[in-house]
């Protein structure tokens, strides 16, 4: 039996310096590749010094190739969004000049549309005092950036972290989308327990939580983005009183970064999107490595009950 090749489209994004605009899209489930680049000008294959003297009218950006049956358009704009200042006219943060500014270069009607909602619907909610003024226009052709500029994240460690650490982007990200506003609604939104592993960073009792003993078929997803998370076809009782899984069901939705908190070494697992705490890699070198999740980070949702909430697609794990 053949199986349907996945629809793919491609979107390209202006957001300023673009070795900071690639790592947020990278890998993630439904992303194919994201290429650092130039558009919007009026040369032809420009290099990385032309671009810089502001003479050629191109912004740097990336185009992004992806599958909208896993990963919406919408979605990409909403991780957009939150990576850039789209007030700032001049450039983004630490680099000034047009080939910093942002932009949207749609490349149908159907993404002009998205693009322009989700623009009012961000000047609407006030989250910004001054006007967005981010540009949506029609996408021109893209000239790929040299090699040395893609992937920069990966190739160039040492200078990207220095130089994201840096420019305030973080800063500026974490000021603007993690208001006061924000913990209030998700406080609204969330039960104590709740909040207090997925935004504290708390662990929950063992043996006192919703799911350690979980037999049922169906899918676990983020609590807070519903995200998929773990299959319940792999987890296992590990005898520690916590939901346990051996792996996602998904790497691209799950972050890994370094725990030092409690006098420990530990590996601590967040969604990537919703920046939640889930749990924490248990490796041993004797047994395969363990992913001890609080029941409190995740939704359930029953096998029988995938389809209607969204989640078809994952109805084959459990035929």
């Amino acid at each position: 039996m053949e199986h349907a090749q996945p629809n793919k489209e491609i979107a390209t994004f202006a957001g300023g310096c673009f070795w900071c605009m690639v790592q947020p899209f990278d890998t993630l489930p439904g992303i194919e590749s994201v290429i650092s680049g130039y558009t919007g000008g009026h040369t032809e294959n420009p290099t990385y010094q032309e671009v810089g003297t502001e003479t050629t009218g191109h912004a740097e950006a990336v185009q992004i190739t992806f599958q909208p049956e896993l990963f919406p358009y919408e979605r990409l704009l909403d991780i957009y969004w939150q990576l850039i200042d789209p007030t700032d006219r001049g450039g983004q943060f630490g680099d000034r000049g047009s080939s910093y500014r942002t932009a949207i270069f749609v490349h149908n009607e159907e993404q002009r549309k998205k693009a322009e909602a989700s623009k009012q619907a961000l000047q609407k909610s006030k989250r910004f005092k001054k006007p967005i003024v981010t540009e949506i226009v029609p996408a021109a052709q893209f000239f790929p950036a040299e090699d040395e500029h893609q992937d920069y994240y990966n190739t160039h460690r040492r200078s990207y972290n220095m130089y994201h650490d840096y420019s305030g982007r973080v800063e500026f990200a974490e000021r603007s989308w993690h208001t006061k506003k924000d913990k209030e609604r998700l406080r609204q939104q969330l039960t104590e327990p709740q909040y207090s592993v997925t935004q504290n960073g708390e662990t929950e009792p063992a043996f006192r939580n919703e799911f350690w003993n979980n037999e049922r078929e169906g899918l676990y997803v983020d609590i807070i983005n519903g995200d998929p998370m773990f299959s319940s076809k792999d987890k296992y009782d590990a005898g520690t009183g916590w939901p346990t899984f051996s792996k996602p069901i998904e790497e691209g939705w799950i972050r890994k970064e370094s725990d030092l908190s409690n006098g420990q070494a530990r590996t601590a697992l967040r969604g990537r999107i919703s920046k939640s705490h889930l749990g924490h890699l248990v490796q041993d070198g004797s047994k395969p490595p363990q992913y001890r999740i609080n029941s409190a980070s995740l939704r359930f949702i029953p096998a029988a009950e995938l389809e209607e909430e969204g989640y078809g697609r994952f109805k084959h794990h459990f035929a």
